[in-house]
């Protein structure tokens, strides 16, 4: 028997990248997964390019409208909602002296009201179903300490654990395990939107933070999403099921807590 037999997943941010690749693990151990993201088109190709069991989801996670449609449509399809990973999110990075309230707005929009209410409207979609179920949130290693340019992102990410926190002790006595994962620094074409930002306000040629940042890494290289999806499968599994509130580092040994 696979891990998550019969279970209903969505995935918001799943069209590509990590989220790809948490749903490319729980379509292997059975679950049904929701490749849900403001990007339809993208969402579509992904879900085709999976195959059975995969199917697309429109989700804003900035407007409830679409929040509540996109667990309807799960529901819809797959007859239920199981697990949630809020995995969509932006960056972006700034002097504190340059912070506009645009990207400050806009960070907070998804990263931080998208995470808490899609969590709200999962929740009360598993409420209603009652046989509980698991939330995961993707927190960050930038939430876990301050970087003096990335101020509104790293707190972002502190916010994501401390509702993890929150919401975790709130909903077990629903039977729901609200958890979350903080990666440190994972490959992929978003890297190429933060080099670029680096360089910028670092005055550095294109590369040399990228470079820079996996140096760093105990482990010796960046993260592909493979890493994370082994966590990402526990903590749906009911292998997790006395495990709440708890956000784990999946980092290379970056940080320590």
């Amino acid at each position: 028997m696979k891990r998550l037999d019969g279970k209903s997943a969505l995935i918001t941010g799943a069209a590509r990248g990590i989220g790809t690749g948490f749903a490319e693990a729980y379509l292997r151990e059975g679950a049904t997964v929701a490749i849900a993201d403001i990007d339809l088109d993208a969402a579509r190709a992904t879900a085709e390019a999976l195959g059975d069991g995969a199917h697309a989801v429109h989700l804003d996670v900035t407007a409830q409208d679409s929040i509540d449609a996109a667990i309807a449509a799960t529901v819809e399809t797959a007859g239920k909602l199981d697990i949630l990973i809020n995995n969509a999110a932006l960056f972006d990075a700034d002097r504190t002296i340059d912070i506009t309230r645009e990207s400050y707005d806009r960070l907070y929009a998804v990263n931080v009201a998208g995470t808490l209410f899609t969590m709200q409207a999962a929740a009360r979609q598993m409420i209603a179903q009652g046989h509980g179920g698991k939330i995961i949130n993707m927190a960050s290693q930038a939430g876990r300490r301050g970087e003096a340019l990335v101020l509104v992102y790293c707190s972002t990410k502190a916010a994501v654990i401390s509702m993890t926190q929150s919401a975790g002790l709130d909903l077990i006595r629903h039977g729901i395990n609200v958890n979350a994962i903080a990666p440190g620094v994972v490959d992929g074409a978003h890297w190429e939107h933060v080099d670029a930002t680096f360089a910028r306000l670092e005055g550095k040629p294109i590369g040399q933070k990228r470079a820079e940042v996996e140096a760093g890494v105990p482990a010796g290289r960046y993260a592909v999403p493979a890493d994370l999806a082994g966590m990402a499968v526990f903590l749906a599994s009911s292998e997790a099921d006395y495990i709440v509130s708890q956000t784990y580092n999946v980092d290379g040994g970056q940080w320590m807590s």
